[in-house]
């Protein structure tokens, strides 16, 4: 992994799940706003994918468990399309608040993998 991409993913979502949270806390649906927000983690997360797919085979595996670092990338992608697939169905303030701690979930995730790319396992 990417350090400097990781911690740029880890800000982006942290944005975007304290915004969602904030907005959704306000009383607000849903909006064009937080869905995007989500779709920019999702859009960050493809590439970090891609990013885990190319770094082995150029010099860069990962330290700690593969196995591990991959489970966890997979369910970071397909939480931001839950989230707004729920928020879709159900339409109130709560759905933006789902969303926000999603994105958030997405942080402590993508933190993990940094840690699981780059430590020996203890």
């Amino acid at each position: 992994m990417i350090e400097w991409f990781a911690l740029v993913q880890v800000a982006v979502a942290v944005l975007v799940g304290l915004g969602c949270v904030v907005i959704g806390l306000a009383g607000r649906r849903p909006s064009d706003l937080t869905v995007g927000g989500l779709g920019l983690v999702l859009v960050l997360l493809v590439a970090q994918a891609i990013t885990a797919i190319v770094a082995p085979l150029v010099g860069n595996p990962p330290i700690g468990s593969a196995l591990e670092f991959w489970v966890y990338l997979v369910s970071a992608v397909l939480l931001p399309p839950a989230a707004v697939f729920w928020a879709l169905i159900e339409r109130s303030r709560w759905s933006t608040v789902i969303m926000g701690i999603a994105a958030l979930a997405v942080a402590v995730m993508v933190w993990r993998m940094q840690v699981i790319w780059t430590l020996p396992p203890v």
